[in-house]
This record gives C-alpha cells, structure tokens and sequence, in this order.
C-alpha cells in the first residue's frame, strides 16, 4: 500500500518564526534527522519518494482559461490556515506503519532540539481509478 505523508507548517506563524529565525546549528540537526530518516526509509525499502518545498510567496496556483494564457496567481489560497512544506511517498504493508513514519517525522527536532510535533497528514495513494 502506498501512502502520502504530507508536513504541514501554520499559515498564519508570526515573520522571523520560520526556520529562516534557526541557529545554523538547529538547522543542520533537522536536515540530518530527515536524510537520517530518508535513509532508514530506503533501506527498508519503503522509500518511493521525499521532498521539501518552497514556502509562500513563492509557489503559484494556475488556473486554465478557455482562451489565451493560464491565470497564474500567488499561492497557497489566501484562505489557507497551514500550507505543505514537504512529502514523503512510502510504500508499506499497511496505514499503522505509515502512522508509525509519519509519528517518527512530526519529532524531527527544531529550536534547541525540542520536537517540532508538526502535523503530518497521512493519506492512501490510491492504486487506480474507482471501480
């Protein structure tokens, strides 16, 4: 069974309180804990795919228009409480393992080592359309 384990940061957390405030150190310590765990993944086997991505104002929503260019806007939706700052595909015999990973990255450590306990929304990557 594959699943999604998606982090999700606050929209709405205070300027300077982003990763970009860290002491270098802190941030080399949660980038260590992720290729250890990206590692421990792959070596399991369990690894399909991990990736960080860029924080707002910088992504964009595109939306088609029946004529001419897409409309590109700044993303996420202005609505949004929390956005998607990175992913993990894994490949696992059942949703207690993928909880199980999902726990384990929620502890990557931030400010003064201290768990960041950051929410990881776990969902099944479905095996093919709706019968």
């Amino acid at each position: 069974m594959k699943f999604i384990l998606m982090m999700h940061v606050p929209a709405n957390a205070p300027a300077g309180a982003g990763i970009a405030s860290w002491k270098p150190e802190e941030v080399k310590n949660m980038i260590q804990f992720m290729k250890e765990l990206n590692a421990d993944l792959s070596a399991r086997g369990e690894l399909a795919s991990a990736e960080g991505l860029d924080y707002p104002p910088r992504p964009r929503i595109v939306h088609a228009q029946t004529a001419g260019a897409p409309l590109v806007t700044d993303g996420p939706f202005a609505e949004t409480k929390e956005f998607l700052v990175g992913y993990w595909i894994v490949e696992v015999p059942n949703e207690q393992r993928a909880i199980e990973i999902a726990a384990h990255a929620s502890a990557c450590p931030g400010p003064g080592g201290k768990p960041l306990n950051q929410a990881i929304e776990v969902r099944r990557v479905m095996p093919g359309p709706p019968a």
